[in-house]
């Protein structure tokens, strides 16, 4: 599998692109004047205390306040520090904390007093006291290695914490990762220093800008090469390249073509799809996807796919490919959370066991945690993902301001009825001579139309003269009744 990365700079906003076998799989953005927070450590202060929930609000100098729970409270040794709430904090104390996840919708960043910093090879945790090794290097024998080098590091030098081998870690030299493991415990320690030197709230260590993090976490070996079509993010890309990773630098490359960079791999037509509610698999099939507050539901049709053989034949190849492009829009549209999959109930427990082998199969190559249950007795996928910042779709879009964010409108005829409604309340509470309707376009024309019989007996019934008004800005939801 060839793999590229796209990085595409604006002074507004940063995007990064990874593109495998020339489809685009995940797409990244950061703007200028909203840059996620996640692996940010501040200095925070205590404002409220949830005995109730086991919780508390945290001050870190953001507009609104972040969420700590009990559980993501340890000490320096990575043990709890009290069974409640009440006396792991108190209100006023100062504390350092790190982001999880940035804030979503209406809720603050979620926090953990768990600090880790990464680097291109490991992730350094002080309040850890064990070594560890990324589940996705296999090799025992590798992976005892690494433990090894960590192991006598740590001892060697006397170090109060523990590290992670990342799976960029696979393979590398002990050098390497000495060096590595030195720079994140001086960093640890400056880290510390600044948060002594000072009481006021607010961050004493920023995470990486994206180009920086994409370098780090998203460049493995299967990826051919790195553009980026801006000339200083790409002398900041090659120091940092040839500081940490110095292997990465000869695959970094300036795209300077006329063609914006985006346009020639057809990312911009990918994110006009990806947020779109529906999505097209090649068979004539579709995905139709449905991202609430509380979960995201996914559910697969056969369309205009009518197979060759028969029913259960066709159902099983739809589930199939709708498995591989599920995966696909999930990191495409970096979906989190609870996620509810309904395939085309399948008869066969062969062909359920192979749709779920192959949605597991695909989402191995997902950078996000997953984890997938069997299918229920309801014929459902339940899964989770995790979540560290905002969906493709609440970066770039907002709730429609003409339906509150649900998706559909009240209909002509209904906003004329609650207007025959309205008509006749107002008539019996107020004594008036003439009754004015304000109205949309749309609702005015079915008044005259449609509704105009009804309307002459309204006129009738109530003894007054009823007249209406088209208003251009007003919704088809909207109207007023002007009393004259």
């Amino acid at each position: 599998m060839s793999e590229e990365i796209l990085i595409n700079v604006t002074p507004p906003e940063t995007r990064v692109a990874v593109v495998e076998n020339g489809v685009v799989q995940e797409i990244m953005i950061e703007r200028t004047d909203r840059c996620g927070l996640v692996g940010n450590i501040y200095r925070g202060r205590v404002c409220r205390v949830l005995p109730g929930m086991q919780a508390a609000f945290i001050d870190i100098g953001l507009g609104r306040a972040a969420f700590l729970h009990a559980s993501d409270i340890v000490t320096i040794d990575g043990e709890p520090r009290g069974e409640h709430i009440n006396e792991l904090l108190h209100e006023g104390e100062k504390i350092i904390v790190q982001v999880v996840k940035d804030p979503l919708g209406t809720k603050g960043a979620r926090l953990t007093t768990s600090i880790s910093i990464a680097s291109r090879y490991l992730v350094f945790m002080p309040s850890m006291t064990n070594t560890g090794v990324s589940q996705k290097i296999d090799g025992e024998e590798e992976r005892k290695r690494l433990r090894d080098i960590i192991q006598i590091f740590i001892d060697d030098h006397q170090i109060s914490g523990g590290f992670i081998a990342r799976t960029a870690a696979e393979t590398v030299t002990k050098t390497a990762l000495c060096r590595d493991m030195a720079f994140l415990v001086k960093l640890w320690q400056s880290i510390q220093e600044r948060f002594d030197a000072d009481s006021e709230v607010g961050p004493i260590h920023d995470d990486l800008p994206l180009p920086l993090r994409a370098l780090r976490d998203l460049v493995t070996p299967q990826v051919e090469r790195v553009r980026i079509d801006s000339r200083t993010t790409l002398e900041l890309a090659c120091a940092f390249g040839e500081k940490y990773i110095p292997e990465v630098v000869e695959r970094i490359e300036y795209y300077d073509g006329e063609r914006p960079l985006f346009d020639l791999y057809g990312v911009e037509d990918e994110i006009k799809k990806a947020l779109q509610r529906k999505a097209q698999l090649k068979s004539g099939g579709h995905l139709v996807i449905d991202q609430t507050e509380a979960m995201t539901t996914i559910d697969v049709n056969t369309g205009g796919f009518v197979g060759h053989r028969n029913l259960e034949e066709t159902i099983f190849k739809t589930n199939l490919e709708a498995a591989q492009a599920i995966c696909r829009q999930l990191r495409l549209r970096n979906l989190g959370g609870i996620i509810i999959i309904d395939f085309i109930d399948m008869l066969d427990e062969e062909h359920k066991r192979q749709v779920l082998r192959a949605l597991e199969k695909c989402l191995a190559r997902d950078h996000a945690k997953t984890h997938i249950s069997e299918v229920s007795s309801l014929g459902l996928v339940e899964m989770t993902r995790k979540r560290t910042r905002e969906s493709l779709e609440h970066v770039l879009c907002e709730p429609c301001t003409c339906c509150g964010g649900r998706g559909s409108m009240k209909t002509a005829e209904t906003t004329s009825y609650e207007i025959f409604r309205e008509i006749m309340r107002e008539s019996r509470q107020f004594e008036v001579e003439t009754l004015m309707v304000l109205a949309a376009q749309e609702v005015i024309d079915r008044l005259l139309d449609e509704e105009s019989a009804y309307l002459a007996e309204l006129e009738e019934f109530i003894g007054r003269p009823i007249r209406l008004q088209a208003e251009a800005l007003y919704t088809q939801e909207q109207y007023d009744i002007v009393l004259i």
